[in-house]
């Protein structure tokens, strides 16, 4: 089980990723191509999960909204974020759609711990949190917590696609037009803010190295687009 790993050096058009995304699977399923890991970035634009609530997109004018046809809520993509499109075949590995999620969420956990940063899984909330002892508390005592990266997937056939983003350096300031993934009571963060100077093939590196830790696979190729 080898995917192809892919890395966009220019940002890549939302549209175009998501039409990309959607051949990809077909030819997977008809056994033309393998399995593909795409890692880029998109031009600023917030999208749409099939959970999203309009009341949650604040500023619609700011940005092009795109509906994704992924599970979630709004997010946004943007330069300084690393998209990863995890497009696996999963009749080959795990029919099972809550450890594939999981598994994503082990995989930026482990990808983190590489630069030192403690992240962590919330019940009821999917992607990734850090807690930020330098932020006041809440309302009811608890530690703030910030959101570092998100996931958000669909399954057709058992074959995977959409994937996950890890805040690398974006501007913060562009998810004040929705409310991330419906959650309005913690922020978002990067490795930037937290004070980490990690650069964008920092964490391909790290990401590459811990894939096969969670997903038990070589990584066959790589392919500058």
């Amino acid at each position: 089980m080898r995917p192809q790993w892919r890395i966009s050096d220019q940002p890549v058009p939302y549209a175009e990723a998501l039409a990309e995304m959607e051949a990809r699977v077909a030819d997977i399923r008809a056994g033309r191509a393998p399995e593909l890991v795409w890692l880029l970035e998109h031009p600023p634009i917030y999208t749409a999960g099939t959970s999203a609530r309009p009341r949650d997109l604040l500023q619609p004018l700011r940005f092009p909204v795109h509906a994704a046809g992924r599970g979630g809520q709004y997010t946004y993509h943007g330069p300084g974020q690393r998209v990863v499109y995890v497009v696996l075949d999963l009749r080959a590995r795990r029919q099972d759609v809550r450890r594939f999620v999981s598994d994503l969420e082990d995989w930026i956990i482990r990808t983190l711990a590489r630069f030192g940063v403690i992240a962590e899984r919330r019940a009821g909330r999917v992607g990734v949190w850090v807690t930020r002892p330098d932020k006041p508390r809440l309302l009811d005592g608890s530690m703030a917590e910030d959101k570092i990266a998100a996931i958000g997937v669909r399954i057709r056939h058992w074959v995977s696609f959409h994937g996950l983003s890890i805040n690398v350096e974006p501007d913060l300031s562009h998810y004040a037009g929705i409310v991330p993934c419906g959650i309005a009571q913690h922020g978002v963060t990067s490795l930037v803010d937290l004070g980490l100077p990690v650069t964008m093939a920092d964490l391909d590196a790290a990401l590459a190295a811990t894939f096969d830790e969670v997903f038990g696979a070589d990584i066959a190729t790589t392919e500058a687009a």
